[in-house]
């Protein structure tokens, strides 16, 4: 059974968790195992075409992914492309049990996987939002870009970024112009108002990447990029600053390695100081948090698979993204990953606890998004709620009840013999 932690709305939550629970076990048959299913939604996978793809189609029925991320690769290349990506979220939607998080960077500027060839809305950089100050322009190009995600089907937008542009020759953060200021108060203004226009329209949104990118000299995509003598502790300010004020859905874990903040000198992604430390009890923030691409070089070069699975949960990830993007890297297939995540758990190297505890993470996240398959969900979660408190009312009923029918159905033919005799 689930193991579940109750907070101040801990039983509404609660009761969500059961009827999904219940809603699963509906649709694979009462023999499913639930750790499986668990570990499924803490996999995020990235799709290999601009097309439906049958594998991971199969692989979304059978719950053994819970996300999915969509790659300019995974754009028809063609000028009006909005109704093919959106049969495809849609198509992946519908063959899930659980919603699925269907994810995108889509930052705007550099980071733009809806470009306007491809017949989608202009953004800019987070860079020249920051150069002018008007928070009506970030509200505007944020709105444009959360309206258009939502009428395509993405739920989820890994953005914004909140990374303090402190070195100007940063290759991943500053140069690309991926921050809006190197002030920690500047950032957290913009970045509050990209997530209040994204919740208009149900996407959720991840802040990254958490504990702070932008003092970097190097690109994780590459290698180790290491900031223990560059790092500031205001680079912690935004996501103080926005978690205070509620306006954090998700974060997204770095792999720079600091070891004034892990002694170790683990990645941000696979630290428990760090994530769990710092995060969690030091910044109070108890929701998902994604992993940036395990398959970075930072990771996959320096880890076995295995061990940074192990590490990444332990340290506090509720969703590992695996993209297969990265140029080099080895493909992780989900059967693969999955596997080791069970076994991990087998051998009490992972706690069962642990899994529930990013169960219920994404599952309270995913009772937040707005899309219409989500909405169809929530009415069949309360269509479930009704018939599970008429089983429960039926439980109730004493045994003698029952028993009481048995001599009923006995008797009334007896009752009918007599009453032709009279006639």
């Amino acid at each position: 059974m689930i193991n579940i932690k109750l907070n101040r709305s801990g039983m509404k939550k609660y009761v969500l968790l059961l009827v999904i629970f219940f809603a699963i076990t509906t649709a694979f048959g009462q023999a499913v195992d639930m750790l499986d299913i668990k570990i499924g939604q803490m996999i995020l996978i990235g799709l290999p075409k601009a097309e439906l793809d049958q594998k991971v189609l199969e692989e979304v029925k059978n719950g053994k992914v819970g996300a999915l991320i969509f790659f300019e690769k995974n754009i028809p290349n063609k000028p009006n492309a909005f109704a093919s990506v959106k049969n495809m979220t849609w198509t992946y939607q519908k063959a899930a049990s659980i919603p699925l998080f269907i994810c995108i960077d889509q930052e705007g500027g550099k980071v733009n996987r809806l470009k306007e060839k491809y017949g989608f809305t202009r953004s800019i950089t987070a860079a020249a939002l920051g150069k002018s100050k008007s928070l009506d322009s970030v509200r505007f190009y944020a709105e444009a870009t959360a309206a258009t995600l939502a009428g395509l089907g993405f739920n989820v937008n890994f953005a914004p970024v909140v990374d303090l542009a402190i070195n100007k020759d940063n290759p991943i953060i500053a140069k690309p112009e991926r921050a809006y200021s190197a002030n920690a108060d500047t950032v957290a203004m913009m970045a509050k108002e990209v997530v209040k226009m994204h919740r208009k329209y149900g996407v959720i949104t991840s802040l990254k990447h958490f504990p702070g990118h932008g003092s970097s000299k190097d690109d994780t995509h590459l290698g180790v990029a290491d900031v223990t003598n560059t790092w500031s502790e205001d680079e912690l300010k935004p996501y103080k600053l926005l978690i205070d004020s509620g306006y954090v859905d998700a974060v997204m874990t770095s792999h720079i390695v600091n070891k004034n903040l892990d002694a170790k000198g683990y990645p941000g992604t696979l630290s428990k100081d760090i994530l769990d430390g710092i995060l969690r009890k030091r910044l109070g923030f108890n929701g998902v948090v994604f992993s940036d691409d395990m398959q970075m070089h930072a990771i996959s070069k320096n880890y076995g698979l295995e061990e940074t699975i192990r590490l990444a949960i332990n340290a506090g990830v509720d969703v590992m993204c695996f993209s297969n993007n990265i140029a080099g890297s080895d493909e992780r297939t989900v059967d693969k990953v999955h596997a080791i995540i069970k076994k991990l758990v087998s051998t009490g190297e992972i706690k069962p606890e642990r899994i529930d505890e990013s169960f219920q993470r994404i599952i309270q996240l995913k009772s937040r998004m707005g899309n219409k398959d989500v909405a169809a969900y929530k009415a069949e979660i309360t269509r479930l709620q009704n018939q599970l408190k008429t089983q429960a009312e039926e439980a109730k009923k004493p045994v003698v009840e029952i028993k009481k029918e048995e001599p009923t159905v006995v008797e009334q033919p007896a009752k009918k013999k007599k009453k032709s005799k009279r006639n």
